[in-house]
Formats: C-alpha cells, structure tokens, sequence
C-alpha cells in the first residue's frame, strides 16, 4: 500500500508542473514566472533542509550561499557579455551549466571555513555565528562598487543552456523544476544513506555516534557544505530569474525566509520545501495584492504551525514521519 505522505508528494510535484503548463495553454505566462519563483524557492529550502531538517543544524547565514550563487551568475554573465576578463585573466560566460559549476565550487570552498568555525559551537551561538559571517558577506558585496554595490547587478540576457530557449518563460521552468527533483531525490539518498543515518544521530545524542568510532564535527562539516551548494545553486538560477543579482539575496532576511519555507512545510520531509515555498509564494501573491503588511498575517500562520501543527503542512496532512 502506498503511503500518504507518497500520495501527497507526487500530488505537490504534479501540481507545481500541472500550472505553469496550464498558464502558457491560456497565455498567462505570469503564473509561469511564478510557478518558477517557487521552484527555486524550494530547491534552496532543499539545501537548508539537510542541515537544519537531518543534521539539527539552525543556520542563519544560508542567506550567504544563496548570494554568492546568484553573485557567481551575474558576474559570470557581466564580463561575458562586456568580452572582459576577470582575475587571473578568466573570462566570463553565459552558460548555465558552467554558471552553476562555479556556483557550486565557491560556495563549497566558502562553506568549508564558515562550517569549521561554526560546528565548534552549538545552539545560539551556532545561529549567531553564521548569522554574523553572511553579514560580513552582505556588507562586502555593498562596498564592492565594480559589480554595483548596493544597487546590485544586472544581467543583460538570460543566461544559456544548451539546446533550450532559456529566455521563454515555460522552459526556463523545467529546468528549474528538473534540478528541484534532483536535489529531492540527493535529498532522499543522504536521508536513506549511513552517512544521514550518522547525520541523524549526530542530531539525535552526539555523544553516542563518538562513542562508535564517528566523528560528529566531520559529519556535520560536510552536510554543511553540501547544504551550501545546493542553496548556492538556487541563487544562481534565482539571479537568473530576475535578471538581477541583488545585495538582499544576502541579507539575514533571506536566511530568515528559507527557514520559515521549511517550517511552513515540514522540517525534514522530502517534500517539505516545495509545500512550504507554495504556501509562501500563495500567501505572497494573494496577501500581497490586499495589503502591504502581508507579513503580519504570514506571522499569523507561522505561529499557529509551530503551536498547532509542528510537522508543518506535511505533517498536517500526512501525519508523523515515519524515518528517523
């Protein structure tokens, strides 16, 4: 028999692609760039979810990664499109897939330092550190006046892949959409793998795990910075997205919505990312559209989660996990 929580899963993916699909067959292509704008959302709630949802790992600085990535992209683009070349002589380049390389690269090599400064402390110290390096990052990306400062950077043309037509709106969000699934199911496989299974229990009693011969701080450094690289890839595509890398993809704020996307829809659920960034795009869009002050309400939500339903809608819906 199949599980509930499967059910709801497959329903929450047929949806996110149901939409866009049905928007571009009535000419609405606006609900495309949406249906977009929370498929990203999610694939960076994917990232923060191995940290926070399998290694207990409340991070406020993912706001960082999320910013370098989307920084790698616009600068990438800048001096490909104005033919010049960077440090050490590197050129630029418009393409998505060596974009999201150098992505993934920097905010893996940034991570490394950041988690092995951050893991030798725990609870709010370890939210205050990483709180105060993305900081540090936003700060620095608002003084460098080559790629904007804080007026951000623009991008002339969306970036390219190979063989698709990224500046439709209808393809650009399958490729978003196929990189989602594929860091679920990466998701999914360190859930199920030793190593998450270590994770977990390095959440769970530490202590235990040193006591089988596993080392809790290198378990946790490496979800860290896979964490990172995930997030830093949906940075990437977001800049993407907006034709524009902006200095609020670092603020603390960022950091701040990615956590509340994976309460909304349930901390260490498989699919709790995409229910939670559905529910916040909802909420922006419709609340949005009546008020300024739609964050009140969101507020409103958030609160009644944590007291009433602590799995999140997943769990609402689909009652307690069933893995460790």
């Amino acid at each position: 028999m199949i599980a509930r929580e499967t059910i709801i899963n497959l329903v929450l993916a047929v949806i996110l692609l149901a939409v866009p699909l049905i928007a571009m067959a009535v000419g609405e292509p606006f609900y495309v760039t949406l249906s977009t704008r929370v498929a990203i959302l999610a694939l960076a709630a994917v990232g923060l979810n191995i940290a926070l949802g399998l290694g207990g790992l409340v991070s406020f600085g993912h706001a960082a990664f999320f910013g370098i990535g989307g920084y790698a992209a616009g600068i990438l683009a800048t001096h490909a499109f104005n033919a010049e070349p960077m440090l050490f002589g590197f050129e630029g380049t418009t393409s998505m897939p060596w974009i999201w390389l150098v992505a993934l690269t920097v905010c893996g090599l940034v991570a490394l330092p950041i988690g092995a400064i951050s893991l030798r402390t725990s609870g709010v110290y370890f939210i205050m550190i990483t709180l105060a390096f993305a900081q540090m990052i936003y700060y620095f990306a608002i003084s460098w006046p080559a790629y904007g400062g804080e007026d951000g950077l623009s991008l002339s043309v969306r970036n390219s892949f190979p063989l698709i037509n990224t500046a439709k709106p209808l393809p650009f969000f399958l490729i978003c959409y196929a990189l989602l699934l594929l860091a679920m199911a990466l998701f999914a496989l360190i859930r199920g793998s030793r190593f998450g299974a270590a994770l977990q229990t390095a959440r769970q009693n530490d202590t235990r795990l040193a006591a089988v011969g596993i080392a809790p701080f290198n378990i946790r450094l490496i979800a860290f910075i896979i964490s990172a690289m995930v997030t830093g890839l949906a940075g990437a595509l977001f800049a993407d997205l907006n034709r524009f890398a902006s200095p609020s993809m670092l603020s603390w704020h960022m950091s701040g919505e990615l956590i509340v996307l994976i309460i909304l829809g349930g901390k260490g659920r498989l699919f709790g990312p995409l229910a939670g960034a559905m529910l916040y795009v909802l909420f922006e869009y419709t609340l949005g559209g009546i008020t300024e002050r739609w964050q009140f309400f969101l507020g409103l939500i958030l609160l009644g989660v944590v007291l009433f339903a602590r799995g999140g809608l997943l769990g609402l819906l689909a009652g307690k996990a069933r893995h460790g």
